[in-house]
């Protein structure tokens, strides 16, 4: 099997670097590098020819057009029988291809995705982060935790599928707004078997500050919406849970005004889950730090998904 690893980037080339020195570790061999590069100001191609002699690899500088658009024309230079998407800014496990080869191979796989985690010398900022993507006390259960493996939608930072797939389903029809979700659903519609593999994670740096961590929350619950408009009913409960959560943050402050009762029992509910927050992120961290870190970034997270959804769906 020969992989073809596609990897969009803008405006990343340090983290670029990172990412191709963990792909030239690979206990699986058989694979070329395929970067575009997409209208970056800060141009990657110095750090893509630093690699020439030590991996497979071209760089191809283009217009901006968004990242989903940026892999389809990576996937038009392809050479390989299956796909990998990787974001810029993930750092790859060396055993990772071997793994996903032979889940491939196992579970007769035309696709697949991939959960992530955190590396030990991530900031503590970023292990919060990543505390608030994955944890079971956010949204975390729909990134790389479901019960049901054939039940999980692949994300562009860790995803792949079949040179078949791409012949029958196509590409990305989106440059940045949940495109990867609304690839997911697409090739499940066409019967292919797409499934998560827990053991092919990748180490994702995600955002370097807390606004922009915001920001990207934010977008992530309008990019629901977006899918929503390609695939009706794409929006499930747990989808609207941050609203929900949100919404009720916002009652059981207002009630201290006019409700006491209601009051403190909604703050022995809030005040329980941020307990549960904090003692999950500080054992999953071993850090109280980024255990105290982790109340803020997970509300932080759900307040803006609800408040990014809602936006969206007001505006549609």
């Amino acid at each position: 099997m020969f992989f073809s690893i596609i990897i969009p980037v803008y405006n990343r080339p340090q983290e670029l670097s990172e990412l191709l020195g963990s792909l030239e570790g690979q206990t699986y061999g058989d694979f070329e590098v395929i970067i575009i590069d997409d209208g970056s100001s800060k141009k990657s191609e110095a750090i893509a020819n630093g690699f020439e002699n030590r991996l497979t690899i071209q760089y191809h500088y283009q217009e901006n057009t968004g990242q989903g658009f940026a892999r389809n024309y990576g996937m038009k230079l392809a050479k390989g029988d299956y796909f990998v998407f990787f974001d810029s800014d993930c750092i790859i496990p060396e055993d990772y291809l071997n793994i996903l080869k032979s889940n491939i191979e196992r579970h007769s796989l035309d696709a697949h995705g991939g959960p992530d985690a955190a590396l030990g010398d991530f900031t503590d900022l970023q292990k919060a982060i990543n505390f608030s993507m994955t944890s079971l006390w956010t949204t975390g259960g729909i990134r790389g935790k479901v019960v049901d493996p054939r039940k999980y939608q692949a994300r562009g930072y860790n995803m792949g599928f079949s040179r078949k797939v791409y012949e029958r389903v196509g590409g990305f029809r989106d440059p940045n707004q949940g495109e990867d979700i609304e690839l997911s659903i697409r090739i499940k519609k066409k019967g292919f078997n797409l499934q998560l593999v827990k053991d092919a994670f990748v180490y994702h740096k995600r955002r370097n500050d807390y606004i922009s961590f915001l920001k990207q929350s934010f977008s992530f619950g309008g990019n629901r919406v977006n899918v929503n408009r390609f695939h009706p009913g794409s929006i499930k409960l747990v989808h609207l849970m941050p609203l929900f959560f949100s919404i009720a943050f916002l009652v059981i402050v207002t009630a201290y005004f006019y409700n006491k009762p209601m009051f403190i029992i909604g703050s022995v509910v809030f005040g329980f889950w941020t307990i549960a927050v904090f003692i999950s992120g500080t054992v999953a961290n071993r850090s109280v730090k980024v255990g105290f870190m982790s109340i803020f970034t997970s509300y932080g997270q759900l307040f803006s998904y609800g408040a990014g959804l809602l936006f969206k769906l007001i505006k549609r």
